[in-house]
């Protein structure tokens, strides 16, 4: 991953900043974000892997592919990190996808907890990237409102599905049942991209969702069979930070893309779960906003 591809969505001068704070020993973006000295590498290694897992899925040689790579990227502005998030690997796969490919419609679906900030930016006013979000609504970093849609010739191209806090399955479900698949049936997308990100597991320290390992392997499943022939998604890991919790999701992610059975059911435990009427009211009221700009 050389600094043009890099440059392709990120401001030049950034990209050199992280570089060079890199070579000078490391230091905070945020306080959030920080620059080690193997940073810059390491980080230009994950868009490199987000670049690679999309690359074999568009060239045919594998249905899907699954990206196990950090620094995580959603956070990562055109011009400046955040968020634990360096370069904004998910983007910069898209906009390979684009450039070697020839595509003008892709699709990036974002299920981490926190809502996808740099990747919303980067694309807010281009109609050939569509960008759906489901994330805790009230959280960090504050954005990702229904009525953030895009702009210019994005307009109706970002979708934003906040979710009450203590969400569980079934109300991922239902957003995937109502939204995410009806979308992705009439935009047709030529390659998929899935942020895959796991702090909405029950378990995760910097979230408030009730989502288990099952849950992920059902999301998964569901937007694997909306594929044609089942094939071309391509998913890079985001955030999720209980590393056991971490392992049973991606794993189970890994049996929904390779057609395998779905783990064991857990209890999410104590933490009281949203009621499946209010989730469903924000859903529908997602759904008629969408419904402006997309036949569902």
């Amino acid at each position: 991953m050389d600094e043009e591809q890099l440059a392709a969505v990120h401001v030049r001068e950034y990209v050199q900043h992280v570089r060079d704070v890199a070579a000078h020993g490391g230091g905070a973006l945020d306080a959030d974000t920080v620059v080690s000295p193997a940073s810059y590498e390491i980080a230009r290694l994950s868009a490199g892997g987000a670049v690679a897992a999309t690359r074999a899925v568009l060239e045919g040689r594998v249905p899907a592919a699954f990206a196990a790579i950090r620094p995580p990227g959603h956070h990562a502005l055109p011009d400046r990190g955040m968020g634990f998030c360096l370069f904004n690997n998910a983007a910069v796969a898209a906009d390979d996808a684009r450039r070697r490919f020839g595509l003008s419609r892709l699709c990036i679906l974002d299920w981490d907890v926190h809502h996808g900030n740099g990747t919303q930016a980067i694309f807010y006013r281009d109609g050939g990237v569509l960008y759906i979000s489901l994330h805790q609504e009230y959280w960090y970093p504050g954005t990702g409102a229904i009525e953030e849609t895009g702009a210019g010739d994005g307009t109706g191209f970002t979708i934003n599905i906040p979710l009450p806090a203590g969400t569980g399955d079934e109300g991922y479900r239902l957003a995937f049942e109502e939204v995410v698949i009806p979308v992705l049936n009439v935009s047709a997308p030529q390659g998929l991209i899935i942020s895959a990100g796991y702090d909405a597991h029950f378990g995760d320290p910097l979230g408030g969702m009730l989502v288990t390992a099952a849950g992920f392997w059902t999301l998964a499943q569901m937007v694997f069979h909306s594929r044609p022939e089942r094939t071309g998604v391509a998913a890079i890991l985001e955030g999720g930070y209980d590393l056991a919790h971490l392992t049973d999701s991606v794993m189970a992610t890994l049996a929904a893309l390779a057609g395998r059975p779905a783990p064991a059911a857990e209890h999410p435990g104590p933490g009281a779960e949203t009621p499946y009427s209010a989730v469903r009211a924000r859903i529908r009221q997602v759904r008629s906003t969408v419904r402006n700009y997309w036949n569902i």
